[in-house]
């Protein structure tokens, strides 16, 4: 019986705990708002933590770029309008791009809406800071862009290095770019379901890798043209050793996973990055689109770039003159100072402080050329 005891008061001290604990975790702040640019919410938004209830297809997709929780919400205007919004938040900016990438379409119009945007026919594809936004509208007018870029401006942005896109993308030259086939990869599920120079075992995601590719236009045809970013220089050559190893094995043994079969390959190192060109590619264009790749380091300057009084050059160069003033002032007081003492003495006390006689008094030796000379001869 006293054990009984003991066991309900240990599981309502666990049940009373889990409550405070459970009170005290904050809620997340809804993504999407009541209200935008005369659109009113219709009912409920449904929330979610499951990437599968934002696209069950594509669910591990959507992990692999650091998915968070999902919301879905239907709008209505006046005019009897509707609005379908599906809104995706990811841990990083970076991760909603990289999803933007993926959904994204060739055939999409750009749009300015949000970081970056897409439209097809009546859908809208955009992402704003960490939050990926897909809209269906029923009807659009040509006030619709302007209604989503209001949306955008109410999404919450993520603070620091959460907000800042992948420096990867930026590599990817613009010079013969198809347009919208740039696609930002960070995980193998991602990289196995497009068509990538590389399989995902060769990249090896484990070591911290990021891939951005995109294709180009060549006078054969399309190529391809992969970057993949390591975390340091040292393992971004032991990679490359890996890859061109992989390569010459599966030209000897067909069937062994290597570089997809696209067309002539080429590779180099920049840094962190390798880069592979794939495709109908001649000798010159290969070479062209690998030159047009140059990793460049960005060294952050984290100290205040602003001038202080201390650091001010002129400010300095005044308080030099003015030390200078303050000990030729100095100077002249104690110089002043010292010589009317010594006159006051002399006249107070003549010849008792100073010019005393027999501190003027001089030995002389009297020492001439006409004092007798002694010498010793023979």
């Amino acid at each position: 019986m006293k054990s009984f005891g003991l066991s309900v008061i240990f599981l309502s001290v666990i049940f009373v705990c889990s409550t405070v604990f459970a009170a005290d975790s904050p809620v997340p702040a809804p993504v999407l708002p009541s209200q935008f640019g005369g659109w009113q919410l219709s009912g409920a938004a449904n929330r979610s933590a499951d990437a599968a209830a934002a696209d069950p297809a594509n669910a591990a997709v959507l992990k692999e770029y650091g998915f968070q929780r999902f919301e879905k919400a239907d709008y209505t205007r006046d005019d009897g309008r509707k609005l379908s919004i599906k809104a995706a938040v990811f841990d990083d900016a970076s991760g909603a791009y990289g999803a933007f990438t993926y959904y994204q379409t060739s055939v999409m119009l750009d749009e300015k809406i949000g970081d970056l945007a897409g439209s097809l026919n009546n859908r809208v594809l955009f992402f704003q800071g960490n939050v990926l936004v897909d809209a269906l509208f029923d009807k659009l007018s040509v006030m619709s862009a302007a209604e989503l870029r209001e949306l955008a401006g109410t999404l919450a942005k993520p603070l620091g290095s959460a907000g800042k896109l992948p420096p990867l993308r930026s590599y990817l030259p613009n010079r013969d770019y198809e347009k919208n086939t740039t696609k930002y990869i960070l995980g193998p599920v991602t990289l196995g379901r497009i068509s990538a120079p590389l399989p995902a075992s060769t990249v090896d995601f484990k070591s911290g890798a990021e891939v951005a590719l995109a294709t180009y236009a060549v006078a054969a045809g399309d190529a391809t043209l992969m970057l993949i970013e390591y975390p340091t220089p040292q393992i971004a050559i032991e990679k490359m050793k890996q890859i061109e190893a992989s390569h010459q094995e599966a030209a000897q043994q067909p069937g062994v996973a290597s570089i997809v079969e696209v067309g002539p390959y080429s590779a180099k190192r920049t840094g962190p990055i390798v880069v592979i060109a794939a495709g109908p590619l001649s000798r010159s264009e290969a070479r062209a689109l690998l030159g047009s790749v140059s990793y460049e380091a960005d060294v952050t300057w984290n100290e205040n770039t602003y001038l202080t009084k201390r650091d001010n050059l002129a400010n300095l160069l005044f308080n030099v003159i003015v030390l200078c003033g303050i000990l030729i002032g100095l100077a002249l007081v104690v110089g002043v100072g010292f010589g009317g003492v010594r006159i006051l003495a002399k006249r107070l006390f003549p010849g008792r402080v100073f010019d005393r006689p027999e501190e003027t008094e001089i030995i002389s030796l009297h020492l001439d050329d006409s004092a007798p000379r002694t010498s010793g001869g023979r």
